[in-house]
């Protein structure tokens, strides 16, 4: 089978949202690490309350994006193995 221009293009555009996915899966991943299950009662730790609040805003803030990049990957990866199978059945014909 032969790639076309269109299928190159979306080949590449698939890269661009999988490795996007990749980098925002990572960047959460180095995210959940620094977070804690403690709860800060006194006002000695309300600096780390803050930090905590902080970690949790960035990581609700990584929800959309990660939902996007992930869907848009898949929806590629669909249509590049639905233009295979096409290109594929139109050969044996």
């Amino acid at each position: 089978m032969t790639w076309t221009p269109l299928m190159i293009g979306l080949a590449v555009i698939w890269g661009i949202f999988t490795v996007g996915l990749i980098i925002l899966l990572i960047y959460r991943s180095t995210l959940t690490m620094h977070e804690e299950d403690q709860l800060y009662l006194d006002d000695a730790n309300s600096h780390l309350q803050q930090e905590q609040t902080e970690l949790l805003t960035k990581m609700n803030k990584l929800t959309v994006p990660v939902w996007v990049m992930g869907a848009g990957s898949g929806l590629l990866l669909l249509v590049l193995a639905g233009m295979f199978i096409y290109q594929g059945l139109n050969a044996v014909q």
